[in-house]
């Protein structure tokens, strides 16, 4: 069989370094994916080899230059990611929910699967909303996304992080330090999610100042919040008077973001979230976005994990 030909011309828009990576590794990432012999000349990139090896190298190209078009500048994580997906018989990956926030370090923040998609749109059009599902679906990150750009464009006036306070395994008791210190370990997280969108010093004002509030999820009881962006984290791990304690605090112009994985509860019992589910059903106003493993944007081997311990639960 002859060996099919494609060519590709390079838009005038994409920075053909942003498209090779640095020190070409997103060029390499590429080559590497199939067998398909590229050749780049200038801004043309001349793909040879068998259909289905050319079919995955155009298409991979093809969508690079729609991230960088849209001002996301690609890394490896997201050629993995993308790669994944093209073998898995995905080919409409461009429809992610448009932008959610340009980080202070120049980087689109953006939802990259059809399912963080659905989840970032629940959360613009509804004032409660449950993202549900494993580990490295963005959960978090993108509520966290969500939270600043509303509050960098004066939707709210605030910020709450929250997290149930629960010793897996482990008791808090024994850990070092002032309370503070020792809520350090379950906070970080909701942390690392904000000091990745803020530099570390606004950020630190900003909790200073009262503008981001960070508690347990204890110290939400008797509370109302007015005119706030609230995120309750991990909320598997909530018994359902806890769920309802949180939920009966919403206030007027605020959003509530819940999130949780039902696979890694550290309580035994009724869990919160899955209640919630079975109690709310129905209301307006209140959406459930589930994500599964193929919305999993961390390395691809965290989704065969996660599919592998599925697996282990059905038998």
């Amino acid at each position: 069989m002859e060996p099919m030909h494609v060519r590709l011309t390079i838009p005038d828009n994409v920075d053909p370094r942003s498209l090779m990576g640095p020190s070409d590794a997103l060029l390499r990432g590429v080559e590497a994916a199939s067998d398909a012999i590229i050749t780049v000349r200038g801004n043309q990139i001349v793909v040879s080899g068998n259909t289905h090896d050319v079919d995955l190298t155009v298409s991979a190209f093809s969508h690079l230059m729609m991230l960088i078009e849209s001002g996301v500048e690609p890394s490896m994580g997201d050629l993995d990611l993308l790669i994944g997906r093209l073998r898995n018989g995905e080919r409409e990956l461009a429809a992610n929910g448009g932008d959610v926030l340009l980080s202070y370090r120049g980087k689109a923040i953006c939802a990259k699967t059809e399912g963080q998609g659905r989840y970032v749109d629940a959360i613009r059009h509804h004032t409660i909303t449950f993202g549900i599902g494993p580990a490295g679906t963005g959960k978090t990150y993108l509520a966290m996304a969500m939270a600043v750009s509303s509050l960098l464009r004066h939707e709210v006036s605030r910020i709450v992080l929250t997290r149930p306070v629960v010793e897996a395994g482990e008791s808090l008791g024994f850990l070092p330090g002032t309370l503070e210190e020792k809520l350090d370990p379950y906070i970080r997280p909701l942390c690392d999610a904000l000091f990745d969108m803020c530099d570390r010093e606004r950020a630190n004002a900003y909790i200073e100042q009262g503008v981001i509030e960070i508690a347990p999820l204890a110290f939400m009881r008797g509370r109302t919040f007015n005119n706030a962006f609230v995120i309750l984290d991990e909320a598997q791990n909530t018994t359902p008077d806890q769920m309802k304690m949180f939920l009966t605090r919403l206030g007027f112009a605020s959003k509530f973001v819940v999130t949780g994985d039902i696979t890694q509860r550290d309580l035994r019992g009724s869990s919160g979230i899955r209640d919630a589910r079975d109690v709310l059903s129905g209301i307006g106003d209140i959406a459930f976005v589930d994500l599964d493993s193929s919305d999993i944007v961390r390395h691809s081997l965290v989704a065969r994990i996660v599919n592998a311990y599925r697996g282990g639960e059905d038998r």
